[in-house]
């Protein structure tokens, strides 16, 4: 949602950012890309005016566009991102193709509990 009235909005910071800093700001930005899209295609899927919902499809399409720019460059800032979203990929691929992914940790034992005393 717009936040115009939130005086911090926009508010250049008194230090120029760290790289991390730096990262944090474009996940966010990536965030309120992906939420416009999100509103545009809900706006468009509630409209039967024709040209609104090509209006509103072109405009989200942009946002995607955008998307991709900030992924893009968060990729290059973090070193690891384009292996962990490999990572994700790969197990929603196996996921897809009928295999189970690969544990991403050793399961921990389970830890009884009150329940378990009942047997």
């Amino acid at each position: 949602m717009p936040e115009f009235v939130n005086p911090f909005t926009g508010v250049v910071p008194g230090h120029k950012l760290t790289d991390s800093e730096l990262l944090r700001a474009l996940r966010l930005n990536l965030a309120a890309e992906q939420e416009a899209v999100h509103q545009y295609m809900a706006h468009a899927d509630a409209t039967d005016n024709e040209l609104a919902k090509k209006v509103l499809v072109d405009i989200a399409d942009e946002e995607r566009v955008h998307a991709g720019e900030f992924q893009r460059l968060i990729c290059i800032l973090a070193k690891d991102e384009e292996a962990l979203l490999a990572k994700g990929a790969e197990e929603v691929d196996e996921l897809a193709a009928g295999k189970e992914p690969e544990p991403a940790e050793t399961p921990q034992p389970k830890i009884p509990t009150i329940g378990d005393l009942k047997s």
